[in-house]
């Protein structure tokens, strides 16, 4: 059986996801043609890689869409030499890594810990309910920017987070709703 040809179709994705969906970074664009999402994937997922899909690659957590990992680099601005954080967002790293920013991962253990060091870019794959974690927000560097979906129920948008002079505050950016991490769903309340 003949390999699929992924080069053509990190291309087609671009075209066809990205690019129709107002992400006119040029640099995203060039990365995500040439990072090998299908990597990610378990072997009997690669075909799924470039779909207009999320895709499990380990127990519970998610490779976000690519139309919606590309508007999501897209709303943090990366810029080349630029620290960032990818927490449970192995395709974003790679993408931020292929742009020039130096990378640091967040993909075991307790998500919400502290984090060491202050990061100009802090970007997550998985949703949140809620909120994020106030240890995200502490480990943004002046001018910072943080980029979650928090979700409430079944809707949820992404979140630009920005920390300024007076603290972090954040705008909604688009609208997304991948599936939750493990360990950040909403608590259950009683209800009458």
């Amino acid at each position: 059986m003949p390999q699929p040809d992924f080069a053509a179709q990190r291309q087609t994705m671009v075209d066809s996801q990205v690019r129709p969906n107002d992400v006119t970074m040029l640099t995203i664009q060039s990365a995500m043609r040439s990072v090998p999402r299908e990597m990610l994937c378990p072997p009997e997922r690669a075909y799924l890689a470039y779909a207009d899909a999320e895709v499990e690659y380990a127990p519970g957590r998610f490779l976000m869409r690519p139309r919606e990992a590309a508007k999501m680099l897209q709303a943090v601005r990366p810029m080349v030499g630029e620290r960032a954080l990818a927490i449970a967002a192995p395709y974003a790293a790679l993408v931020l890594e292929a742009m020039g920013l130096d990378v640091a991962r967040r993909d075991d253990g307790d998500l919400a810990a502290p984090v060491e060091g202050l990061y100009d870019v802090i970007v997550c794959e998985g949703a949140v309910a809620g909120a994020p974690p106030e240890s995200w927000a502490q480990a943004l560097a002046r001018d910072g920017r943080l980029a979650v979906v928090v979700r409430d129920g079944r809707v949820g948008a992404l979140r630009l987070y920005q920390r300024g002079a007076d603290g972090v505050g954040w705008r909604a950016v688009f609208d997304a709703a991948p599936p939750v991490l493990p360990g950040f769903e909403a608590i259950a309340g009683f209800v009458f």
